[in-house]
């Protein structure tokens, strides 16, 4: 029987196939080097990239989604860790940061986008999905849903710091990135609407 947590993971999985379509290409750009997967959850999309032969390695601050991320893929590492901790891997071929890059201030979120093209390197990818400030279910409406601003974009939502990215915000983190793909999509991972950005990109060529 399945449990609650199992049903939950099963039920998003079908809500959100979004990784299914970049596989091809994070296989292609990864070519034996390692994945590293910043904010793993549960571990929904690290099952699918272990599943298409990838080695990955996958860290979360939360231990208690980590514990059923190791149990759902025992072939991944996994660490616990804060994603402004410094990273495990020096060196990846593919980065994958689903909706986990949005919970710092701006100098932060700017020093963690550097710090994925070091460790990318100009050949590698980084495949990402932000919070986008058309995200009214989940709390983009600031201070009109009762969010405390901490600074322009970031808001305190249910206790924690939440940021809600712009068009113009994407072309600031991003200035000098190969941009391959770039997209404003609404997912149902959650059951309500997600509006959010999807981008796969390439460092700065010359880095």
């Amino acid at each position: 029987m399945k449990t609650t947590m199992e049903r939950l993971i099963g039920a998003a999985r079908q809500r959100d196939p979004w990784l299914g379509r970049w596989l091809p290409l994070i296989c292609a750009h990864a070519a034996g080097a390692p994945v590293l997967e910043l904010g793993c959850g549960w571990g929904d999309d690290t099952a699918v990239l272990t599943a298409a032969g990838l080695a990955v390695t996958a860290v979360d601050l939360s231990d208690a989604l980590l514990a059923q991320a190791r149990q759902r893929v025992p072939g991944a590492t996994f660490l616990q860790q804060d994603l402004c901790d410094p990273w495990p891997l020096d060196h990846a071929g593919v980065i994958l940061a689903s909706l986990s890059l949005h919970y710092f201030d701006w100098v932060q979120t700017q020093a963690l986008i550097r710090r994925a093209a070091g460790v990318l390197g100009p050949d590698g990818l980084l495949v990402c999905r932000l919070n986008s400030s058309r995200d009214v279910c989940y709390g983009a409406l600031g201070r009109l849903a009762g969010h405390r601003r901490i600074e322009p974009g970031l808001y305190h939502v249910h206790g924690s710091p939440k940021r809600f990215v712009s068009a113009a915000d994407v072309d600031r983190l991003f200035a000098g990135w190969r941009v391959l793909h770039r997209r404003h999509r609404v997912s149902l991972r959650f059951g309500l609407p997600k509006a959010l950005w999807e981008l796969v990109l390439q460092p700065p060529p010359g880095l």
